[in-house]
Protein backbone atom coordinates (compact mmCIF):
# COMPACT_ATOMS: atom_id res chain seq x y z
CA UNK A 1 0.00 0.00 0.00
CA UNK A 2 1.54 3.32 -0.97
CA UNK A 3 2.05 6.25 1.36
CA UNK A 4 -0.60 8.44 -0.33
CA UNK A 5 -3.30 5.81 0.12
CA UNK A 6 -2.37 5.37 3.79
CA UNK A 7 -2.61 9.11 4.39
CA UNK A 8 -6.02 9.32 2.73
CA UNK A 9 -7.36 6.42 4.77
CA UNK A 10 -6.14 8.05 7.99
CA UNK A 11 -7.72 11.36 7.01
CA UNK A 12 -11.06 9.74 6.17
CA UNK A 13 -11.06 7.81 9.45
CA UNK A 14 -10.36 10.96 11.50
CA UNK A 15 -13.04 12.87 9.61
CA UNK A 16 -15.66 10.23 10.33
CA UNK A 17 -14.90 10.49 14.05
CA UNK A 18 -15.05 14.28 14.14
CA UNK A 19 -18.29 14.60 12.17
CA UNK A 20 -20.40 12.57 14.57
CA UNK A 21 -19.96 9.08 13.12
CA UNK A 22 -21.19 10.09 9.67
CA UNK A 23 -21.62 7.29 7.15
CA UNK A 24 -18.55 7.24 4.90
CA UNK A 25 -18.36 5.12 1.76
CA UNK A 26 -15.56 4.79 -0.76
CA UNK A 27 -15.94 7.04 -3.81
CA UNK A 28 -15.78 5.83 -7.38
CA UNK A 29 -12.37 6.00 -9.04
CA UNK A 30 -11.74 9.37 -10.63
CA UNK A 31 -9.00 10.84 -12.69
CA UNK A 32 -6.35 12.53 -10.55
CA UNK A 33 -6.71 15.68 -12.64
CA UNK A 34 -10.50 15.94 -12.19
CA UNK A 35 -12.06 18.74 -10.18
CA UNK A 36 -12.76 17.80 -6.54
CA UNK A 37 -16.35 16.83 -5.84
CA UNK A 38 -18.56 18.87 -3.53
CA UNK A 39 -18.83 17.45 0.00
CA UNK A 40 -21.60 14.91 0.44
CA UNK A 41 -24.33 15.53 3.05
CA UNK A 42 -24.81 12.37 5.05
CA UNK A 43 -26.86 11.57 8.17
CA UNK A 44 -25.03 10.99 11.44
CA UNK A 45 -25.04 7.42 12.68
CA UNK A 46 -24.86 8.12 16.41
CA UNK A 47 -26.09 10.90 18.73
CA UNK A 48 -25.59 11.34 22.48
CA UNK A 49 -27.79 13.26 24.93
CA UNK A 50 -27.57 14.05 28.65
CA UNK A 51 -30.35 15.18 30.99
CA UNK A 52 -29.36 16.45 34.48
CA UNK A 53 -31.21 15.55 37.66
CA UNK A 54 -34.32 17.75 37.37
CA UNK A 55 -35.09 18.90 40.91
CA UNK A 56 -34.47 18.47 44.63
CA UNK A 57 -38.11 19.22 45.48
CA UNK A 58 -40.46 16.49 46.63
CA UNK A 59 -43.23 18.46 44.90
CA UNK A 60 -41.57 18.18 41.50
CA UNK A 61 -43.11 16.29 38.62
CA UNK A 62 -40.92 15.82 35.56
CA UNK A 63 -42.03 14.77 32.10
CA UNK A 64 -39.33 13.39 29.78
CA UNK A 65 -39.98 13.22 26.04
CA UNK A 66 -37.78 11.60 23.39
CA UNK A 67 -38.21 12.12 19.64
CA UNK A 68 -36.52 11.72 16.27
CA UNK A 69 -38.05 13.42 13.20
CA UNK A 70 -39.23 11.23 10.37
CA UNK A 71 -37.92 11.58 6.85
CA UNK A 72 -34.15 11.16 7.09
CA UNK A 73 -32.89 8.45 4.73
CA UNK A 74 -29.57 6.74 4.26
CA UNK A 75 -28.82 6.15 7.95
CA UNK A 76 -29.17 2.36 7.80
CA UNK A 77 -31.79 0.16 9.44
CA UNK A 78 -32.57 -0.87 12.97
CA UNK A 79 -30.93 1.30 15.57
CA UNK A 80 -32.07 2.40 19.01
CA UNK A 81 -32.54 5.57 21.06
CA UNK A 82 -32.48 5.04 24.82
CA UNK A 83 -32.17 7.22 27.90
CA UNK A 84 -31.24 5.50 31.15
CA UNK A 85 -30.35 6.62 34.68
CA UNK A 86 -26.67 7.39 35.09
CA UNK A 87 -24.94 4.26 36.32
CA UNK A 88 -22.97 5.92 39.10
CA UNK A 89 -25.40 7.75 41.40
CA UNK A 90 -23.94 10.40 43.71
CA UNK A 91 -26.01 9.34 46.72
CA UNK A 92 -25.85 5.91 48.36
CA UNK A 93 -29.16 4.16 47.74
CA UNK A 94 -30.43 0.64 48.14
CA UNK A 95 -31.59 -0.81 44.80
CA UNK A 96 -34.40 -2.67 46.56
CA UNK A 97 -35.70 0.58 48.03
CA UNK A 98 -35.62 2.24 44.62
CA UNK A 99 -37.54 -0.65 43.08
CA UNK A 100 -40.17 -0.46 45.82
CA UNK A 101 -40.53 3.31 45.30
CA UNK A 102 -40.96 2.78 41.56
CA UNK A 103 -43.73 0.24 42.17
CA UNK A 104 -45.50 2.71 44.46
CA UNK A 105 -45.32 5.44 41.82
CA UNK A 106 -46.78 3.07 39.23
CA UNK A 107 -49.73 2.25 41.47
CA UNK A 108 -50.44 5.98 41.96
CA UNK A 109 -50.17 7.05 38.35
CA UNK A 110 -50.48 4.94 35.22
CA UNK A 111 -48.34 7.45 33.35
CA UNK A 112 -45.41 6.59 35.61
CA UNK A 113 -45.06 3.13 34.11
CA UNK A 114 -41.49 3.80 33.11
CA UNK A 115 -40.45 4.60 36.68
CA UNK A 116 -39.42 1.00 37.29
CA UNK A 117 -35.83 1.75 36.29
CA UNK A 118 -33.67 0.41 39.10
CA UNK A 119 -30.53 1.91 40.54
CA UNK A 120 -27.38 0.03 39.45
CA UNK A 121 -25.86 -2.78 41.43
CA UNK A 122 -22.72 -2.28 43.47
CA UNK A 123 -20.36 -3.06 40.60
CA UNK A 124 -20.84 0.53 39.31
CA UNK A 125 -20.19 1.31 35.64
CA UNK A 126 -20.40 -2.36 34.66
CA UNK A 127 -23.97 -2.68 35.97
CA UNK A 128 -26.85 -3.01 33.53
CA UNK A 129 -29.41 -0.26 33.87
CA UNK A 130 -32.89 -0.55 32.44
CA UNK A 131 -33.69 2.28 29.97
CA UNK A 132 -36.08 4.89 31.30
CA UNK A 133 -37.20 5.87 27.79
CA UNK A 134 -36.76 3.77 24.64
CA UNK A 135 -37.74 5.32 21.31
CA UNK A 136 -38.99 2.76 18.80
CA UNK A 137 -39.47 4.68 15.56
CA UNK A 138 -38.92 8.12 14.00
CA UNK A 139 -41.88 10.48 13.85
CA UNK A 140 -43.62 9.45 17.09
CA UNK A 141 -42.47 10.73 20.50
CA UNK A 142 -42.37 8.66 23.66
CA UNK A 143 -42.70 10.13 27.14
CA UNK A 144 -42.38 9.12 30.77
CA UNK A 145 -43.03 10.81 34.12
CA UNK A 146 -41.02 10.88 37.31
CA UNK A 147 -42.27 12.41 40.57
CA UNK A 148 -40.36 13.71 43.56
CA UNK A 149 -36.74 14.60 44.22
CA UNK A 150 -35.19 11.23 43.38
CA UNK A 151 -35.43 11.57 39.59
CA UNK A 152 -31.92 10.74 38.36
CA UNK A 153 -29.75 12.27 35.68
CA UNK A 154 -30.20 10.43 32.37
CA UNK A 155 -27.60 9.51 29.77
CA UNK A 156 -28.29 7.98 26.41
CA UNK A 157 -27.47 7.48 22.77
CA UNK A 158 -29.31 6.99 19.49
CA UNK A 159 -28.02 4.94 16.58
CA UNK A 160 -29.00 4.20 13.00
CA UNK A 161 -32.12 5.92 11.63
CA UNK A 162 -33.02 7.21 15.12
CA UNK A 163 -29.78 9.21 15.43
CA UNK A 164 -30.26 12.14 12.97
CA UNK A 165 -32.09 14.91 14.79
CA UNK A 166 -32.70 12.93 17.99
CA UNK A 167 -33.87 15.25 20.77
CA UNK A 168 -35.13 14.90 24.33
CA UNK A 169 -37.02 17.40 26.47
CA UNK A 170 -37.16 17.56 30.26
CA UNK A 171 -40.06 19.61 31.68
CA UNK A 172 -40.53 19.93 35.45
CA UNK A 173 -43.41 21.50 37.35
CA UNK A 174 -42.78 22.56 40.95
CA UNK A 175 -45.89 23.92 42.65
CA UNK A 176 -44.33 25.49 45.77
CA UNK A 177 -41.04 26.47 47.38
CA UNK A 178 -38.15 28.60 46.15
CA UNK A 179 -37.80 26.55 42.97
CA UNK A 180 -41.50 26.69 42.12
CA UNK A 181 -42.29 27.19 38.47
CA UNK A 182 -42.11 25.49 35.11
CA UNK A 183 -38.53 24.41 34.40
CA UNK A 184 -37.74 23.20 30.92
CA UNK A 185 -34.65 22.25 29.00
CA UNK A 186 -33.60 20.40 25.90
CA UNK A 187 -31.21 17.66 26.97
CA UNK A 188 -27.69 18.51 25.87
CA UNK A 189 -24.99 16.84 23.82
CA UNK A 190 -21.66 16.25 25.57
CA UNK A 191 -18.81 18.62 24.83
CA UNK A 192 -15.66 20.22 26.21
CA UNK A 193 -16.45 23.95 26.29
CA UNK A 194 -19.57 25.89 27.39
CA UNK A 195 -20.40 29.57 28.11
CA UNK A 196 -23.28 30.66 30.37
CA UNK A 197 -23.83 34.43 30.55
CA UNK A 198 -26.79 35.23 32.82
CA UNK A 199 -25.82 33.17 35.87
CA UNK A 200 -25.42 34.71 39.34
CA UNK A 201 -23.67 34.35 42.70
CA UNK A 202 -25.96 36.90 44.36
CA UNK A 203 -27.47 36.07 47.75
CA UNK A 204 -30.96 36.05 46.24
CA UNK A 205 -29.98 33.31 43.79
CA UNK A 206 -28.94 29.70 44.00
CA UNK A 207 -27.30 28.66 40.74
CA UNK A 208 -25.96 25.16 40.22
CA UNK A 209 -23.87 24.01 37.27
CA UNK A 210 -24.79 20.41 36.52
CA UNK A 211 -21.94 18.43 34.96
CA UNK A 212 -22.95 15.07 33.49
CA UNK A 213 -20.39 12.56 32.23
CA UNK A 214 -21.75 10.01 29.69
CA UNK A 215 -18.57 7.98 29.34
CA UNK A 216 -17.07 5.02 31.16
CA UNK A 217 -13.99 6.99 32.24
CA UNK A 218 -13.84 9.95 34.60
CA UNK A 219 -13.76 13.53 33.33
CA UNK A 220 -12.10 16.54 34.94
CA UNK A 221 -13.72 19.98 34.53
CA UNK A 222 -12.83 23.58 35.31
CA UNK A 223 -15.39 26.27 36.15
CA UNK A 224 -14.37 29.93 35.78
CA UNK A 225 -16.60 32.86 36.83
CA UNK A 226 -16.54 36.39 35.38
CA UNK A 227 -18.30 39.42 36.87
CA UNK A 228 -18.51 43.06 35.88
CA UNK A 229 -14.88 43.68 36.88
CA UNK A 230 -13.45 40.49 35.43
CA UNK A 231 -12.51 37.10 36.87
CA UNK A 232 -14.03 36.24 40.25
CA UNK A 233 -11.53 34.77 42.67
CA UNK A 234 -12.00 31.05 43.21
CA UNK A 235 -9.90 28.38 44.89
CA UNK A 236 -12.22 25.46 44.17
CA UNK A 237 -13.31 25.88 40.56
CA UNK A 238 -10.43 23.97 39.00
CA UNK A 239 -9.96 20.24 38.60
CA UNK A 240 -13.51 19.17 39.48
CA UNK A 241 -13.78 15.37 39.06
CA UNK A 242 -16.89 14.00 37.34
CA UNK A 243 -16.98 10.21 37.79
CA UNK A 244 -17.87 7.92 34.92
CA UNK A 245 -21.56 7.95 33.96
CA UNK A 246 -22.53 10.33 36.74
CA UNK A 247 -23.78 13.87 37.31
CA UNK A 248 -22.22 16.43 39.67
CA UNK A 249 -24.08 19.62 40.71
CA UNK A 250 -21.81 22.52 41.71
CA UNK A 251 -23.25 25.51 43.61
CA UNK A 252 -21.65 28.63 42.11
CA UNK A 253 -21.70 30.63 45.34
CA UNK A 254 -19.41 28.02 46.92
CA UNK A 255 -16.74 28.70 44.31
CA UNK A 256 -16.26 32.36 45.22
CA UNK A 257 -16.89 34.79 48.06
CA UNK A 258 -17.90 37.55 45.65
CA UNK A 259 -21.65 38.10 45.28
CA UNK A 260 -22.49 39.26 41.75
CA UNK A 261 -25.98 39.56 40.21
CA UNK A 262 -24.71 39.01 36.66
CA UNK A 263 -22.05 36.38 36.12
CA UNK A 264 -20.71 34.55 33.10
CA UNK A 265 -19.76 30.93 33.71
CA UNK A 266 -17.18 29.13 31.59
CA UNK A 267 -17.09 25.33 31.80
CA UNK A 268 -14.21 23.50 30.14
CA UNK A 269 -12.77 20.02 30.51
CA UNK A 270 -9.17 18.97 31.01
CA UNK A 271 -9.95 15.34 30.29
CA UNK A 272 -13.07 13.70 28.95
CA UNK A 273 -16.31 15.42 28.05
CA UNK A 274 -19.45 16.47 29.90
CA UNK A 275 -22.89 17.88 29.36
CA UNK A 276 -23.29 21.21 31.16
CA UNK A 277 -26.32 23.32 32.07
CA UNK A 278 -27.14 25.82 34.85
CA UNK A 279 -30.13 25.51 37.17
CA UNK A 280 -31.01 28.99 38.50
CA UNK A 281 -33.40 29.61 41.39
CA UNK A 282 -34.47 33.06 42.62
CA UNK A 283 -36.19 33.90 45.92
CA UNK A 284 -39.18 35.74 44.42
CA UNK A 285 -39.45 34.52 40.83
CA UNK A 286 -38.95 30.75 40.99
CA UNK A 287 -36.42 29.08 38.75
CA UNK A 288 -35.54 27.61 35.37
CA UNK A 289 -32.67 26.15 33.38
CA UNK A 290 -30.08 28.31 31.64
CA UNK A 291 -28.67 26.56 28.58
CA UNK A 292 -25.29 27.37 27.06
CA UNK A 293 -25.01 30.29 24.65
CA UNK A 294 -24.22 29.70 21.00
CA UNK A 295 -20.55 29.89 20.08
CA UNK A 296 -19.04 33.37 20.43
CA UNK A 297 -19.74 35.50 17.35
CA UNK A 298 -19.85 39.24 16.46
CA UNK A 299 -23.63 39.03 16.00
CA UNK A 300 -26.25 37.15 17.97
CA UNK A 301 -30.01 36.59 18.02
CA UNK A 302 -31.95 35.75 21.19
CA UNK A 303 -35.48 34.69 20.10
CA UNK A 304 -38.65 33.83 22.01
CA UNK A 305 -39.32 36.78 24.35
CA UNK A 306 -43.02 36.60 25.32
CA UNK A 307 -45.19 39.58 24.46
CA UNK A 308 -46.27 39.99 28.09
CA UNK A 309 -42.74 40.00 29.53
CA UNK A 310 -42.56 42.52 32.38
CA UNK A 311 -38.76 42.55 32.69
CA UNK A 312 -35.97 41.64 30.26
CA UNK A 313 -32.27 41.81 31.07
CA UNK A 314 -29.52 41.25 28.51
CA UNK A 315 -26.20 39.80 29.75
CA UNK A 316 -23.17 39.78 27.41
CA UNK A 317 -19.57 38.62 27.73
CA UNK A 318 -16.57 39.09 25.40
CA UNK A 319 -14.30 36.04 25.80
CA UNK A 320 -11.54 37.26 23.49
CA UNK A 321 -8.86 39.92 23.87
CA UNK A 322 -10.88 42.77 22.31
CA UNK A 323 -13.62 44.95 23.77
CA UNK A 324 -17.02 45.02 22.08
CA UNK A 325 -19.27 47.98 21.38
CA UNK A 326 -22.70 46.63 20.54
CA UNK A 327 -25.89 47.90 19.01
CA UNK A 328 -28.93 46.35 20.70
CA UNK A 329 -32.15 45.99 18.70
CA UNK A 330 -35.56 44.35 19.04
CA UNK A 331 -37.06 42.42 16.13
CA UNK A 332 -40.81 42.51 16.68
CA UNK A 333 -43.99 41.88 14.75
CA UNK A 334 -43.68 44.94 12.53
CA UNK A 335 -39.93 45.33 12.16
CA UNK A 336 -36.64 45.99 13.93
CA UNK A 337 -36.22 48.95 16.29
CA UNK A 338 -33.70 50.29 18.78
CA UNK A 339 -35.46 50.33 22.18
CA UNK A 340 -35.21 53.54 24.19
CA UNK A 341 -33.42 51.59 26.93
CA UNK A 342 -30.71 50.71 24.39
CA UNK A 343 -30.30 54.11 22.76
CA UNK A 344 -26.60 54.10 23.57
CA UNK A 345 -24.25 51.28 22.47
CA UNK A 346 -23.53 48.59 25.05
CA UNK A 347 -19.84 48.54 25.94
CA UNK A 348 -18.47 45.12 26.84
CA UNK A 349 -14.90 45.01 28.12
CA UNK A 350 -12.79 41.97 27.34
CA UNK A 351 -13.13 39.36 30.09
CA UNK A 352 -15.89 41.29 31.86
CA UNK A 353 -19.65 40.70 32.07
CA UNK A 354 -21.93 43.55 30.96
CA UNK A 355 -25.69 43.80 31.43
CA UNK A 356 -28.50 45.99 30.16
CA UNK A 357 -32.02 46.19 31.62
CA UNK A 358 -34.53 46.46 28.78
CA UNK A 359 -37.68 46.56 30.95
CA UNK A 360 -40.95 45.54 29.30
CA UNK A 361 -39.31 45.91 25.90
CA UNK A 362 -41.80 43.80 23.92
CA UNK A 363 -44.82 46.01 24.77
CA UNK A 364 -47.35 43.24 24.20
CA UNK A 365 -45.78 41.67 21.09
CA UNK A 366 -43.36 38.73 21.13
CA UNK A 367 -39.90 39.53 19.86
CA UNK A 368 -36.21 38.74 19.69
CA UNK A 369 -33.14 40.72 20.76
CA UNK A 370 -30.48 41.26 18.11
CA UNK A 371 -26.97 42.39 18.95
CA UNK A 372 -24.11 43.30 16.64
CA UNK A 373 -21.27 45.81 16.22
CA UNK A 374 -22.24 49.43 16.76
CA UNK A 375 -21.57 51.81 13.91
CA UNK A 376 -17.83 51.99 13.51
CA UNK A 377 -17.29 49.19 16.05
CA UNK A 378 -15.08 46.18 15.46
CA UNK A 379 -16.29 42.64 14.84
CA UNK A 380 -15.78 41.24 18.34
CA UNK A 381 -17.12 37.76 19.21
CA UNK A 382 -19.47 37.69 22.22
CA UNK A 383 -21.76 35.27 24.05
CA UNK A 384 -25.12 36.41 25.41
CA UNK A 385 -28.32 35.43 27.25
CA UNK A 386 -31.56 37.01 28.48
CA UNK A 387 -33.23 36.85 31.87
CA UNK A 388 -36.99 37.20 31.25
CA UNK A 389 -39.76 37.70 33.84
CA UNK A 390 -43.53 37.44 33.42
CA UNK A 391 -46.10 38.58 36.00
CA UNK A 392 -46.00 41.16 38.77
CA UNK A 393 -45.61 41.34 42.53
CA UNK A 394 -45.62 37.91 44.17
CA UNK A 395 -46.97 36.28 41.01
CA UNK A 396 -43.79 36.34 38.95
CA UNK A 397 -41.90 33.66 37.07
CA UNK A 398 -38.44 33.72 35.47
CA UNK A 399 -36.95 32.04 32.40
CA UNK A 400 -33.70 32.32 30.45
CA UNK A 401 -33.01 32.59 26.72
CA UNK A 402 -29.47 32.05 25.40
CA UNK A 403 -28.21 33.30 22.06
CA UNK A 404 -28.87 30.65 19.44
CA UNK A 405 -27.74 30.04 15.89
CA UNK A 406 -30.03 29.89 12.86
CA UNK A 407 -31.80 26.71 11.78
CA UNK A 408 -29.65 25.58 8.87
CA UNK A 409 -31.56 22.47 7.78
CA UNK A 410 -33.81 21.35 10.62
CA UNK A 411 -34.50 21.81 14.33
CA UNK A 412 -36.92 20.11 16.70
CA UNK A 413 -38.38 20.68 20.15
CA UNK A 414 -40.38 18.02 22.00
CA UNK A 415 -43.09 18.12 24.68
CA UNK A 416 -45.54 20.56 23.14
CA UNK A 417 -49.06 20.50 24.50
CA UNK A 418 -52.48 21.19 23.00
CA UNK A 419 -52.58 24.42 25.01
CA UNK A 420 -49.83 26.72 26.19
CA UNK A 421 -47.26 26.34 23.39
CA UNK A 422 -46.06 29.32 21.32
CA UNK A 423 -43.61 29.10 18.43
CA UNK A 424 -41.60 32.20 17.50
CA UNK A 425 -39.67 32.55 14.24
CA UNK A 426 -37.27 35.46 13.70
CA UNK A 427 -35.82 36.40 10.30
CA UNK A 428 -33.17 39.01 11.19
CA UNK A 429 -32.22 39.77 7.59
CA UNK A 430 -34.22 38.61 4.57
CA UNK A 431 -37.74 37.21 4.50
CA UNK A 432 -37.94 33.43 4.89
CA UNK A 433 -40.37 30.61 4.19
CA UNK A 434 -40.48 27.95 6.90
CA UNK A 435 -42.14 24.54 7.08
CA UNK A 436 -43.33 23.46 10.53
CA UNK A 437 -44.29 19.85 11.19
CA UNK A 438 -46.35 18.84 14.22
CA UNK A 439 -45.60 15.17 14.84
CA UNK A 440 -48.00 12.48 15.89
CA UNK A 441 -48.78 12.55 19.60
CA UNK A 442 -47.08 10.38 22.20
CA UNK A 443 -50.44 8.71 22.82
CA UNK A 444 -51.96 9.04 19.36
CA UNK A 445 -52.84 11.48 16.59
CA UNK A 446 -51.73 12.30 13.05
CA UNK A 447 -48.94 14.56 11.83
CA UNK A 448 -49.84 18.05 10.56
CA UNK A 449 -47.70 20.34 8.39
CA UNK A 450 -48.00 24.12 8.07
CA UNK A 451 -45.93 26.72 6.21
CA UNK A 452 -45.14 30.21 7.52
CA UNK A 453 -43.62 33.26 5.84
CA UNK A 454 -41.54 35.51 8.11
CA UNK A 455 -40.79 39.00 6.81
CA UNK A 456 -37.21 40.20 7.02
CA UNK A 457 -36.36 42.02 10.25
CA UNK A 458 -39.43 40.70 12.09
CA UNK A 459 -40.53 38.05 14.56
CA UNK A 460 -43.58 35.89 13.92
CA UNK A 461 -45.27 34.43 17.01
CA UNK A 462 -47.82 31.72 16.35
CA UNK A 463 -49.80 29.07 18.13
CA UNK A 464 -48.25 26.03 16.45
CA UNK A 465 -50.28 23.46 14.56
CA UNK A 466 -51.71 20.65 16.67
CA UNK A 467 -51.83 17.05 15.39
CA UNK A 468 -55.25 15.79 14.38
CA UNK A 469 -56.71 13.66 17.17
CA UNK A 470 -53.84 14.51 19.53
CA UNK A 471 -53.32 12.36 22.59
CA UNK A 472 -50.39 13.20 24.85
CA UNK A 473 -47.65 15.61 23.79
CA UNK A 474 -46.03 16.15 20.40
CA UNK A 475 -42.90 17.51 18.75
CA UNK A 476 -42.43 20.52 16.47
CA UNK A 477 -39.88 20.37 13.66
CA UNK A 478 -38.81 23.57 11.87
CA UNK A 479 -37.29 23.43 8.36
CA UNK A 480 -36.39 26.58 6.37
CA UNK A 481 -37.43 26.25 2.73
CA UNK A 482 -36.22 29.52 1.18
CA UNK A 483 -35.01 33.02 1.99
CA UNK A 484 -32.71 34.26 4.72
CA UNK A 485 -31.67 32.72 8.05
CA UNK A 486 -34.31 31.90 10.67
CA UNK A 487 -33.90 31.67 14.45
CA UNK A 488 -36.59 29.79 16.40
CA UNK A 489 -37.81 29.29 19.95
CA UNK A 490 -40.70 27.59 21.71
CA UNK A 491 -42.38 28.93 24.86
CA UNK A 492 -44.46 26.63 27.05
CA UNK A 493 -46.80 28.34 29.55
CA UNK A 494 -48.91 27.04 32.44
CA UNK A 495 -50.81 29.15 34.99
CA UNK A 496 -50.66 27.71 38.53
CA UNK A 497 -52.40 29.49 41.45
CA UNK A 498 -52.24 32.79 39.57
CA UNK A 499 -48.53 32.48 38.73
CA UNK A 500 -47.80 32.67 34.96
CA UNK A 501 -45.28 29.83 34.87
CA UNK A 502 -43.34 29.48 31.62
CA UNK A 503 -40.15 28.19 30.05
CA UNK A 504 -38.49 28.96 26.71
CA UNK A 505 -36.38 26.59 24.63
CA UNK A 506 -34.42 27.79 21.60
CA UNK A 507 -34.20 25.57 18.50
CA UNK A 508 -30.63 25.46 17.20
CA UNK A 509 -29.94 23.33 14.13
CA UNK A 510 -30.02 19.64 15.05
CA UNK A 511 -26.82 18.82 13.11
CA UNK A 512 -28.38 15.59 11.95
CA UNK A 513 -26.50 15.86 8.67
CA UNK A 514 -22.77 16.36 8.21
CA UNK A 515 -20.55 17.19 5.25
CA UNK A 516 -18.09 14.50 4.20
CA UNK A 517 -15.63 15.70 1.53
CA UNK A 518 -15.12 13.47 -1.48
CA UNK A 519 -11.58 12.35 -2.30
CA UNK A 520 -9.87 12.12 -5.66
CA UNK A 521 -8.39 8.68 -5.00
CA UNK A 522 -10.20 5.37 -4.90
CA UNK A 523 -9.91 4.20 -1.29
CA UNK A 524 -11.65 0.92 -2.00
CA UNK A 525 -8.65 -0.57 -3.77
CA UNK A 526 -5.50 -1.10 -1.76
CA UNK A 527 -2.38 -0.97 -3.86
Amino acid sequence: MNRTTLSLIAAATALAAVTGFAAVSAPDPVDSTATAKAPARLPVERSSLLCPAPSTSELAETVYTSFTPAGTTGAGTGGAAELAPSAAPLTDTDPADDEKKADEDKAKDDEAKDDEAKAPAADGADAKVKPFLALKEPGKPVSGTKKGADAPALVGAATGPLAPGWTAQQTTTVTAGDSRGLLGMTCTAPGTDFWFPGASTDKSRQDYVHLTNPDDTAAVADIALFGKEGTLKSDTGEGIPVPARSSVPVLLSTLTGEAEPNVTVHVSTRTGRVGAVVNATEEKTGGDWLAASADAAPRAVLPGIPGDATSVRLVVFAPGEDDAELKVQLAGKSGTIVPSSAAEPLNVKSGMTASLDLGDVTKGEAGAVRIGPAEGGRETPVVAALRVVRGKGTDQEVAFIPATGPVAERATVADNRAKGSTLTLTAPEKSAKVKVTASAGSGGGEQVVKTYTVKGGTTLAATPPVPAGLKGSYALTVEPESGGPVHAARALAVTQDGVPMFTVQTLPDDRGMVSVPATKEDLSVLK
